[in-house]
């Protein structure tokens, strides 16, 4: 025991040697606090290290490795898969907000390098001062959540149904490997080379992309530049069914028509109706205002949604949300004929589209969505399919939940669903469960206090966790026997069991070589998990 004391005292007063002491958290709030994600939390942190520069993370990197502690990279917080929250007592968190720099915008090269804590919020705004952005551009969650952070989970929405997952904007990587070296990949690999193109020999950017932090710490990223989208429309629709929808979501994406679309069942519609108010919709109209290029245009949206308030979400059940963005009006106009025509196809109504104007409008909000809006303890998951197989796993899915509908109600707890897809190629579905269960330390750090102090949130309900956690852990299995794959592995999809053999030992052996002693976040994509607890 005091050979253990010995060994973390020496390791505190080594990180505050290279970090400072207000950049060394060991205080007991502080250590719970990052040491859960939205979802979920096991045990405290032992500290957390804010570095400034891959410098100082590099030289930490190294002790952590010499006095055997665990070390675990933390972006923004907001996902839900356990990706960051630690398995083993002692475990350092390395929180990147101070890495937080815009590095280069090369205009003439059509590139953007970042450090890794930069938040997809930040890059937006450094980049409207010039005619270009990125070709997915960030997530929902983009007025926390890290580019380091999105590119080890990966993400989707802004600009993904277009152009893919935000990993497919990657061009290049610093990395820092368990050891203390750090790895640059893309044309930067090459001596006299700049961070301007992806491919030159094997692709070691895509090593490193959707790898949950398990193979090294990401330090600074280069992304794709192209020209803005200036001329904007967008479409929303009423389906009878979720069948017609899929549909016209899958021919959408297939032709490529939109930047960004949403679907919604008529459980977490509602849930979105309830969850904010018409007060709240009328303050964003001075972002609907600002997104306009025409002024007449932009009163005429913003009376509409004054007008129409939520009303009009009465009575739709399956709804599709679609923002199109192109370089001149003619062809934005021409594309969202095309939706049009598509969603018409499939038996859509055309309603107002207020939804998808005001998300575009303002596309970084507070994250008050972590909560449901009775202050529900809320816990997505989702599965990305091939187009042809949304139907089926979609009905899976449905008799699944519906063969457990009874233990649901009784535990009043909520099941509603979001659509999207990726690119021409990914059909997402998410189930998102809304439980009648306590909210945690990160709630109430991230959730505005308006919204806390207009909310009665529940006492701990362990029934109804329970529950909700066995339905996840089934529809995980189910998700993996359609052969469905997933974004945000962390610690919570079980990774390593539906892969064929020869891909697992061939990622044992990277991870083996990345990080010989195992000490950068043990446990996550179901690595060196033997000996740690869940």
């Amino acid at each position: 025991m005091t050979e253990e004391i010995n060994k973390n005292k020496k390791t505190i007063e080594q990180l505050i040697k290279i970090h400072g002491v207000e950049n060394v958290l060991v205080d007991k709030e502080s250590c719970i606090l990052y040491a859960q994600d939205i979802h979920s939390k096991t045990i405290p942190a032992f500290a957390i290290i804010r570095p400034k520069n891959k410098d100082e993370l590099t030289e930490s990197v190294k002790i952590a490795n010499k006095l055997g502690h665990a070390i675990i990279p933390r972006g923004g917080g907001m996902s839900y898969s356990k990706g960051y929250v630690p398995l083993k007592e002692g475990s350092i968190i390395v929180d990147f907000s101070r890495m937080n720099n815009v590095i280069e915008i090369n205009e003439e090269d059509m590139y953007v390098r970042v450090e890794s804590g930069c938040t997809w919020e930040t890059l937006y705004r450094e980049l409207e001062s010039t005619n270009l952005r990125t070709p997915f551009w960030g997530t929902l969650s983009g007025i926390s959540a890290t580019i380091g952070g999105t590119l080890s989970q990966n993400g989707i929405f802004w600009g993904s149904t277009k152009y893919g997952s935000a990993v497919d904007s990657v061009v290049a990587l610093e990395v820092v490997a368990g050891d203390g070296t750090l790895i640059k990949t893309g044309s930067d690999i090459q001596k006299n080379s700049a961070p301007f193109f992806r491919h030159y020999g094997p692709d070691l950017t895509g090593l490193f992309m959707c790898d949950n932090g398990a193979l090294g710490f990401k330090v600074t990223a280069t992304l794709k530049l192209i020209p803005k989208k200036e001329f904007r429309e967008h479409v929303s629709f009423d389906f009878s069914d979720a069948n017609s929808l899929f549909d016209a979501l899958s021919k959408i994406s297939k032709q490529e028509l939109v930047d960004a679309c949403v679907g919604f069942d008529p459980y977490l519609q509602k849930v979105r109706m309830q969850r904010e108010s018409i007060a709240s919709d009328l303050k964003k109209l001075a972002g609907v205002m600002k997104d306009n290029n025409s002024v007449i245009g932009a009163l005429k949206d913003s009376a509409k949604i004054a007008v129409s308030g939520r009303r009009y979400m009465d009575d739709v059940k399956y709804s599709g949300h679609f923002v199109i963005e192109e370089r001149t009006k003619e062809a934005a106009i021409f594309a969202c004929e095309q939706v049009n025509r598509i969603c018409e196809q499939y038996g859509g109504s055309k309603i107002e589209s207020s939804i998808p104007k005001i998300l575009r409008s303002n596309p970084f909000t507070p994250l008050n969505n972590i909560i449901g809006p009775k202050g529900e303890r809320w816990m997505p998951i989702h599965t990305i399919v091939p187009h042809s197989k949304s139907h089926e796993a979609m009905k899976k899915i449905a008799k699944l939940l519906e063969n457990n509908q009874s233990e649901l109600d009784e535990n009043k707890i909520g099941v509603g669903f979001l659509y999207t897809v990726i690119s021409n190629n990914g059909f997402v579905i998410e189930p998102v469960f809304f439980t009648p269960d306590s909210i945690d330390e990160i709630h109430r750090e991230v959730v505005e206090d308006n919204v806390l102090k207009n909310i009665d949130c529940f006492e701990e309900n362990l029934d109804a966790r329970e529950l909700t956690l066995r339905l996840r852990a089934e529809l995980l299995r189910l998700f993996e026997d359609i052969g469905g794959v997933h974004m945000q592995i962390g610690k919570s999809y079980d990774f390593k069991r539906g892969l064929r053999d020869e891909a697992w030992s061939l990622i044992k052996n990277i991870k083996d070589m990345m990080d010989p002693k195992k000490v950068i976040n043990p446990g996550v994509l179901s690595l060196n998990a033997n000996d740690e607890r869940d």
